[in-house]
């Protein structure tokens, strides 16, 4: 029994799509993942979205890939009849797929299709809060359209600011104008030129904090929010879901018997992650590379821990963070551990200074961590005021020897210096007396 058609009222509860995953295990990728591990992951993907409802799954093994239709004519067929079955709308295809591929097998199904890359830019729209979060998915997807058919799904966007790839009342339009198209890339570019200068802005600003920055890093769902949120008391969103978290946020923290730090929360990565996203987001990754530490932190508990691990110092190479800047492995979600598995991370963690087994969730080993981060903080610069009488011009020379003066006033009774320094050199400043 089919389906009546869609009525658009905006008043009612936001319409439910109906979705289908499909993860093609080509054979001969020789790097491919656990078809699994990789079918579940995209099945959390398609979930991150709340206007879709994930009706099924499967794995499809390719031996090879058919260039037009990327499956096989009976895998087709076979696919195509429990679409139909269960009235599938949307079906997410866990991996690239062209635009020839794509007009090929909605055509051949009757349903609306996106890949992988696709996905992640609809979730990244739907969750992006700040204007350089919104314009830089818009570039990245505007750069993933380029090959394609550009799609007006109006109602959507209103509804949620997202890029239209998902529902929407317009999804059989194909919007052909490419007038439209080139306004849309002009207004952007336009835009674009000034979150670049205000980056620039923000950059200046950042290399002038007196506190040093620590930055969160690791794969979507690794439990970062959740140790952001229990170390600084915020509220970040901090959920079961990838991507909770997508435009950076920045506290102060005051390490026990340490200094004052800013620590920053970032995207998740993924593997796979959209080139398009990868450039696009490298602003919103800038705090990490600013950082003075990095913390990477790891689920544990997840079965493909080590390979995601890779996947995310993949991405820390490709944005130019430096293999000598002092970073932590975090292994987190000790408590989603059989007690014996557990206890073996914490053994494994024991033998090597630079990793630390925690639970974010109930805060087991997390003053371990901040200890350690105290201490390889001892060569990052804060900045200090200080007010020194006619008298102290001993203690005076030794700031300007070691060239940690920023700006000196004369008063009545002395100097006002403002210094930036480790806190080494400002241990050795105290002894002086």
């Amino acid at each position: 029994m089919s389906r009546p058609p869609f009525q658009i009222d905006e008043s009612t509860t936001p319409r439910v799509t109906r979705a289908w995953v499909l993860h093609p295990e080509i054979k001969s990728n020789p790097d491919r993942r656990l078809a699994d591990h990789a079918l579940a992951e995209a099945v959390s993907l398609a979930r991150a979205l709340p206007e879709l409802e994930v009706v099924g799954s499967e794995i499809v093994p390719l031996k090879t890939v058919r260039a037009g239709m990327l499956f096989g004519s009976g895998k087709i067929d076979e696919i195509k009849h429990k679409l139909h079955a269960e009235e599938i709308e949307l079906v997410l295809v866990d991996g690239p797929v062209s635009p020839v591929q794509q007009r090929n097998l909605e055509k051949a199904w009757g349903v609306k299709l996106l890949d992988r890359t696709g996905l992640i830019l609809e979730i990244f729209s739907d969750r992006a809060a700040t204007r350089e979060g919104v314009l830089q998915v818009e570039m990245a997807a505007l750069s993933y359209q380029r090959t394609r058919l550009v799609r007006a799904w109006t109602h959507l966007e209103r509804q949620r600011g997202g890029l239209g790839f998902v529902g929407g009342p317009g999804e059989t339009q194909i919007e052909a104008d490419r007038r439209a198209i080139d306004e849309q890339l002009t207004r952007l570019r336009r835009q674009l030129e000034k979150v670049v200068k205000t980056r620039a802005l923000h950059r200046a600003a950042r290399a002038k904090v007196p506190y040093p920055i620590i930055a969160l890093v690791g794969y979507t769902n690794a439990g970062k929010s959740t140790l952001f949120n229990r170390l600084t008391g915020a509220e970040v969103m901090a959920k079961d879901m990838l991507f909770a978290t997508l435009d950076p946020t920045m506290r102060r923290l005051h390490l026990p018997d340490g200094p004052e730090v800013i620590l920053s929360d970032t995207v998740g990565f993924i593997s796979d992650l959209p080139t398009e996203l990868v450039a696009a987001f490298r602003a919103t990754l800038e705090e990490v590379l600013a950082a003075d530490v990095i913390c990477h932190v790891r689920d544990i508990s997840h079965p493909e821990t080590e390979e995601q691990s890779t996947d995310v110092a993949a991405i820390m190479t490709s944005l130019g963070v430096e293999e000598d800047r002092p970073s932590f492995e975090v292994w987190n979600k000790l408590d989603a551990l059989p007690d014996t598995e557990a206890d073996a991370m914490r053994t494994r963690a024991d033998r090597d200074e630079s990793v630390f087994a925690i639970s974010a969730l109930n805060g087991e080993g997390i003053d371990g961590l901040l200890k350690a981060i105290t201490e390889s903080l001892q060569g990052a610069k804060r900045e200090a005021l200080l007010s020194l009488s006619f008298a102290d011009g001993k203690k005076r020379a030794w700031l300007f020897e070691q060239e940690l003066v920023q700006s000196e006033v004369q008063t009545d009774k002395g100097f006002d210096i403002s210094v930036r320094w480790t806190a080494r050199q400002e241990a050795q400043f105290q002894k002086m007396g």
